[in-house]
């Protein structure tokens, strides 16, 4: 029998863009749990984030922070040693983490060069907990959280829209990557799709042959959706999709956020209990 398996970005979509609520996808999240599904959250947000979201859910399986840049297994999740050819397993009291995510310390100083070439650039590390709380529409608590970076830094560009091709040219002579959901990110040699496939191998190894779902809104969740079985993008509150999110036999959702994110879980368990 095939394991179904959900990997799931937040922002925008499982998480409502303006007040970061998901009472609407709540009918979808006990489908998930009624059926086993792991629900695999994916995002961009910070391993203390995402931990304070999946208290909120119920949810007690893996997830992945920062754009990739760090796999989070609860200990004795999988029932086996977890062992991931070229990388290191850090084994702490919670979990096995498996990091792919450059050296924060290290983004900071690219940051700091990259002003320094005249670039207005200002990223999270350069902002108090209140200016990202206004900038984000999170709470004090909840920026305190989004500060706490390990493997990438989201940034506001403050220049001319025509100078971003520039910029986005020195993040990457400096041998750093950049990508974009809410914000701008520079990071490093990582992406969601890379630690979703690192996911995928565990859970084929636990499982045998699995099938996988892939939600999101936003150019970083392509490395994810175009790994997935079944991808889908979720509505932005204007109606629209993302443009820039081409994929083949992508399914768009009815409803924007979690209303969408719902609307799409819903219509994928009615196939998943078919077969």
């Amino acid at each position: 029998m095939k394991q179904w398996i959900i990997f799931t970005d937040l922002d925008g979509t499982l998480l409502d863009s303006e007040n970061y609520a998901f009472t609407s996808a709540l009918p979808a999240l006990r489908s998930l749990s009624d059926l086993n599904i792991p629900l695999i959250l994916c995002s961009s947000k910070t391993r203390t984030e995402i931990e304070f979201y999946r208290e909120q859910i119920g949810n007690s399986h893996p997830f992945i922070s920062e754009n990739g840049g760090g796999i989070f297994i609860p200990k004795g999740y999988f029932g086996f040693m977890v062992e991931i050819p070229h990388h290191t397993i850090q084994v702490e009291d919670q979990y096995e983490v498996i990091v792919l995510g450059a050296v924060y310390s290290e983004i900071r100083k690219a940051v700091a060069a990259l002003r320094h070439e005249g670039f207005p650039i200002k990223g999270f590390g350069d902002m108090s907990t209140e200016a990202v709380a206004g900038l984000t529409g999170l709470s004090s608590r909840e920026a305190a959280m989004a500060k706490e970076r390990h493997f990438d830094e989201p940034f506001i560009f403050e220049g001319e829209e025509a100078d971003i091709p520039q910029l986005l040219a020195a993040i990457l002579s400096k041998g750093f990557r950049y990508t974009q959901g809410a914000f701008y990110h520079i990071l490093g040699d990582s992406d969601k799709g890379k630690a979703l496939t690192i996911l995928e191998d565990l859970y084929r190894k636990a499982f045998g042959e699995i099938v996988t779902i892939g939600l999101g809104d936003s150019p970083n969740d392509i490395p994810m959706l175009e790994r997935v079985d079944y991808p889908v993008i979720v509505q932005k509150p204007s109606g629209e999709y993302d443009h820039r999110i081409h994929i083949p036999n992508l399914m768009k959702t009815e409803g924007a956020g979690p209303e969408g994110w719902n609307n799409a879980i819903l219509s994928l368990v009615q196939k998943i209990q078919r077969e």
